[in-house]
């Protein structure tokens, strides 16, 4: 059957990607972050394909439920913690670890004198988000070691501007964090994908002789470079999204022709016209503009005209040999997301997780 618009999804590029990481920082352990359907890539594929992380990390209950029961027998951490005594006895039964940044969760910990549940205490260090006081951490550490529900500890922090090396920003905030995990004996995590290929500082900041130290990749798994003047080609990373669709008209325009709704492109001269079927009903968004570049038989050609819901328009050029039912690269190999998205005023994230699954992804090794 011919397909429209889908992600292939190519888990041999996943697994290259976990060994540059594990290569980038060798004596931490590994926290995959596979929210969001593993960034539209597929969650339970994604999990499935990396025996060797030490642990997942998930936003939602719903997200860690899915995991258990497809048989993933790793740590799950909840990046967004747990709001209820129910989630938190869920937590517990199910052996998921909630990152506890509110009192009102501490609270919830406090109420419960029986079962276990290890947690890590997040702290605010500059994000502004989610996180106690660094001033409070030393209370804090204390308070949540004599609780009974608390099985084992760990800290985390989460940096807000790591993708602009040499950040002042970045700098005070593990200026912060070192300041109370110097003493600290358990698992302490602050690196994000950024951080891993970009600062050799993170380690440093984590300087207790006893400390576990733990990375949470996420964009950098799936082989897309967290920074903004970089592919993950540059980082030796390889994309693990295919995301591609067919061609599916030819058609000459003359000079002057105006293309799709409101006739916003007008011809500059004669041409050929290629229409392919993807659309804003796929994920490719509406709000790539004309010129956005698409990759058709090894070179790139330039998007035309207003995206519709199942269709956009490229011009081919004249004299383009391009057949019904060749295939189109929106991203991917030869096309990198982080080329395509700056034509929506979109972040790579943005892609890859609006993908809409309207055919399902095709999962290759």
């Amino acid at each position: 059957m011919t397909f429209g618009a889908r992600a292939l999804i190519r888990l041999g590029a996943l697994r290259h990607n976990f060994k540059v990481i594990r290569s980038a920082a060798p004596d931490s352990k590994i926290m995959a972050v596979i929210k969001a359907n593993a960034y539209g890539h597929g969650m339970l594929a994604v999990a499935k394909s990396l025996p060797e992380v030490d642990a997942f990390a998930v936003a939602r209950m719903s997200e860690a439920i899915q995991l258990r029961d497809s048989g993933v027998a790793v740590p799950i951490v909840l990046l967004s913690g747990v709001c209820s005594k129910q989630d938190l006895l869920l937590a517990m039964d199910r052996d998921f670890q909630p990152v506890v940044h509110t009192q009102e969760q501490i609270e919830l910990l406090a109420s419960c004198t029986e079962g276990g549940v290890s947690i890590w205490l997040k702290f605010d260090t500059g994000m502004s988000r989610l996180g106690f006081a660094p001033d409070d951490a030393h209370e804090l550490i204390e308070r949540v070691r004599e609780l009974p529900a608390v099985r084992q500890l760990g800290l985390m922090t989460h940096l807000a501007n790591a993708d602009v090396l040499e950040s002042d920003a970045t700098v005070a905030q593990l200026k912060r964090f070192r300041h109370f995990i110097a003493d600290f004996d358990g698992a302490v995590s602050i690196a994000n994908s950024p951080a891993i290929f970009g600062w050799p500082e993170v380690s440093g900041a984590i300087s207790g002789a006893n400390c576990e130290r733990w990375i949470r990749p996420g964009l950098a798994l799936y082989g897309i470079s967290p920074f903004p003047d970089k592919t993950g080609t540059d980082l030796g990373l390889k994309p693990v999204m295919q995301f591609e669709a067919r061609l599916i008209a030819v058609k000459s325009l003359s000079k002057d022709a105006r293309v799709g709704y409101g006739g916003v492109y007008q011809c500059a001269a004669d041409t050929v016209m290629g229409v392919i079927s993807t659309g804003y009903g796929d994920g490719y968004s509406r709000q790539f503009r004309t010129g956005t570049p698409v990759l058709m038989n090894g070179r790139k050609v330039p998007l035309i005209g207003n995206v519709s819901m199942d269709m956009i328009a490229v011009d081919l050029g004249t004299g383009a040999q391009d057949r019904i039912g060749d295939i189109a690269t929106l991203w991917g190999d030869g096309l990198p997301v982080e080329e395509v998205a700056p034509w929506a005023n979109a972040i790579t994230y943005e892609l890859v997780c609006g993908i809409s699954n309207r055919e399902a992804s095709v999962i290759a090794d």
